[in-house]
């Protein structure tokens, strides 16, 4: 799954830790989205589109037309 999230965290000027630390999680899990590696839970995209005043569509691209 693609995502923006590398895109919206450096455009907040936030590290990987800082985020992390919003969402609750841990820095290798904010990693592992980011390079696609592993794709958030629904609970945890939520959090993420709210953080970013965003829906979950604008931030995750599930590649299906």
């Amino acid at each position: 799954m693609n995502n923006r999230l590398k895109v919206l965290r450096a455009m907040h000027d936030w590290s990987q830790a800082e985020l992390a630390g919003r969402l609750d999680v841990s820095r290798q899990a904010v990693n592992a989205i980011e390079t696609g590696k592993h794709d958030p839970s629904l609970p945890l995209a939520f959090r993420i589109a709210r953080l970013f005043e965003m829906r979950i569509e604008e931030i995750f691209d599930d590649q299906h037309e």
